[in-house]
């Protein structure tokens, strides 16, 4: 009897890349291992899509829909581009207008992709109507996605995604196949053979059902064995060295498992694969791989987080030197999700968690609410799978001053000015850049962060280990010279100097007065800041370490006791600072994108 043909998608490019470097990985250091790949028979690959998008904004300086294109030039017309989209977020975090979501179907389409993998975080199938009809309307392949989440408090686990199935199917929302997303890689391999053998008699032998998860729990190889013994027709799977740990497990892994099975993977031949491997991992030998994301972690069915949103977010905390909290944070993820409405471990809600148990930690228990966490339980995102804690509810109402609502989000992303196409291709115009569809899904999707990429400005934020030393080096290096050093309270001169040499160490004289001579002063302009010391009131001090967003008030401004007078940035949260008294601004000592510490002065409110 012939085997049955199953297809692999090789998702090392996108949620290889995002689980493992936070999607930072400059295209010209992995494009060889893109026609490896091909090479090696590969011929369905995820591209581009969720996080990946704005990464290459923020952090790499590369124009995302460059890289779709030199992408499909490589591997050719016929293979299968597939991109990840989050419904009516698209590749953001929050909830798009319907021009967003129409025109991110279009922009994709044109830039080389076949298919878009669509889910909601929520799994509210309404939010997936709309969405499906742009995909479709471009031409390309729609795949609607049921998201999974860990329901060991729910007696009828089955049920709950068999009624999800059954929603997408009484909606009429068009699809080309079906993913089950365990984004977690949480979900037993006996509850995955369970639900694809719903699923499947559901939808009938014609119906194509994949099995999307991560080896981010160690369960990973059991569960798509599980998923493949229950009939289904497709699996995710990434090349080392960014397999197993935080993301997908290895392609290699898998045909082993399969061996003298009745499953032909994709037609893919070990030795092939493994000549596309040494490829990759030639390509990626400068990257660092954090011992975080490359291991096993028995923390990731209490953090509720998928492999991409945990690596992610460890990155994010050790850049703002604030890793030491992450126990902490992990502990407070089980009352953020149970008070919540149990969302997802899907993105974006999955950030929401983390976000507000990241405030939970920082500021005290409940004393903030995140604005994405406070939107989702008030119903901004849609419906979530259980009624929110009541008393949160009404915190978050309290806090970010709305009403819960059962409203369509669409509806109120659409009176949203900052969601219009028109609202930013004016600011295009006024920055005097190009208004090409392009720009303008950058910049309303990337907001200023895309205007500052638009305009050059954006930072290249790529941890490279050749860098990394080279800047140990430099911060270790003392130039040769003369040096006082002062020992025991006795001073000395000290010689230093390079190689091995003489070096010598005398008392050193105490010199006769002198006129002080003048200091140099660079030549290029300089821009003052006010030091906070001398201007007299109460210092307006960050309350976590993250970036200045935004200054809303000017020198010489009365503010109120309680007024937000700045935003900071911190794991993509708005963080409102607050005046401690009213009075009027004496000095503002910091400015927008600057790097604040916990503690350090913003303002002086005098």
């Amino acid at each position: 009897m012939a085997k049955k043909f199953i297809d692999i998608m090789d998702t090392t490019f996108r949620d290889g890349f995002q689980s493992v470097f936070g999607g930072r990985v400059l295209m010209e250091d992995f494009f060889p291992a893109v026609e490896a790949a091909a090479n090696a028979g590969i011929k369905h690959f995820e591209f581009n899509g969720g996080g990946r998008f704005q990464s290459s904004i923020f952090y790499l300086q590369e124009n995302t829909f460059d890289m779709m294109d030199k992408f499909r030039s490589i591997v050719g017309p016929e293979a299968n581009l597939q991109t990840l989209s989050r419904g009516i977020n698209t590749v953001t975090l929050d909830t798009g207008s319907r021009e967003i979501i129409d025109l991110h179907a279009k922009l994709f389409a044109k830039h080389g992709t076949t298919t878009i993998r669509n889910f909601d975080a929520l799994n509210d199938v309404k939010n997936l109507e709309y969405s499906a009809q742009c995909i479709k309307k471009y031409g390309l392949n729609h795949e609607a996605v049921v998201s999974m989440i860990d329901l060991s408090s729910n007696s009828d686990e089955i049920a709950f995604y068999e009624k999800t199935l059954r929603d997408i199917l009484d909606s009429g929302l068009p699809f080309d196949s079906i993913c089950f997303k365990d984004a977690g890689g949480i979900v037993t391999p006996t509850q995955i053979h369970k639900i694809i053998k719903m699923a499947r008699k559901i939808l009938g032998d014609d119906r194509h059902i994949r099995l999307h998860t991560h080896e981010t729990a160690g369960m990973s190889v059991a569960s798509y064995l599980a998923a493949l013994e229950a009939g289904v027709d497709g699996i995710d799977l990434a090349a080392s060295p960014v397999s197993s740990g935080v993301s997908q497990p290895d392609i290699l892994t898998l045909l082993h498992a399969t061996k003298g099975s009745d499953f032909d993977l994709g037609g893919l031949e070990a030795s092939k694969i493994l000549s596309y491997e040494e490829t990759l991992k030639d390509c990626l030998s400068d990257y660092v791989i954090t011992p975080e994301v490359a291991t096993v972690s028995p923390i990731i069915p209490f953090s509720h987080l998928s492999g991409a949103a945990l690596s992610a977010n460890i990155q994010m905390m050790r850049e703002d030197n604030t890793l030491d909290k992450l126990p902490e944070v992990i502990n407070a993820m089980e009352e953020v999700v149970q008070k919540s409405g149990f969302g997802t471990r899907a993105t974006p809600i999955s950030q929401f968690y983390w976000q507000q148990a990241y405030a939970n930690v920082m500021f005290g228990p409940w004393e903030q609410i995140s604005s994405g966490y406070g939107k989702m339980i008030l119903g901004y995102f849609g419906s979530t799978p259980a009624t929110p804690d009541k008393e949160i509810l009404n915190l978050a109402s309290e806090k970010l001053n709305l009403e819960p609502t059962n409203g369509n989000p669409l509806d109120f992303a659409d009176k949203d000015p900052k969601k219009s196409l028109d609202v930013w291709k004016e600011r295009l115009e006024i920055e005097e850049l190009d208004t090409t569809e392009e720009n303008i899904f950058i910049a309303i999707t990337c907001e200023e962060k895309g205007i500052a990429f638009l305009k050059g400005e954006s930072p290249l934020s790529v941890r490279k280990k050749s860098e990394e030393e080279t800047e140990k080096k430099g911060n270790n290096t003392m130039a040769d010279g003369n040096y006082t050093v002062v020992v025991d309270g006795k001073k000395f001169s000290v010689q230093v100097a390079q190689g091995d040499v003489d070096i010598q160490v005398a008392p050193a004289a105490t010199p006769a007065p002198a006129v002080q001579a003048p200091v140099a002063t660079p030549a290029a302009e300089t821009v003052a800041v006010p030091d906070p010391s001398n201007s007299g009131g109460t210092e307006v001090g960050a309350s976590v370490n993250g970036n200045v967003w935004k200054i809303l008030v000017d020198v010489g401004d009365k503010v109120e006791k309680g007024q937000v007078v700045s935003i900071l940035e911190a794991m993509k949260m708005e963080i409102d600072i607050e005046s401690p008294c009213s009075g009027t601004v004496n000095a503002i000592s910091v400015k927008p994108n600057d790097a604040v510490e916990e503690g350090q002065t913003i303002m002086v409110i005098g």
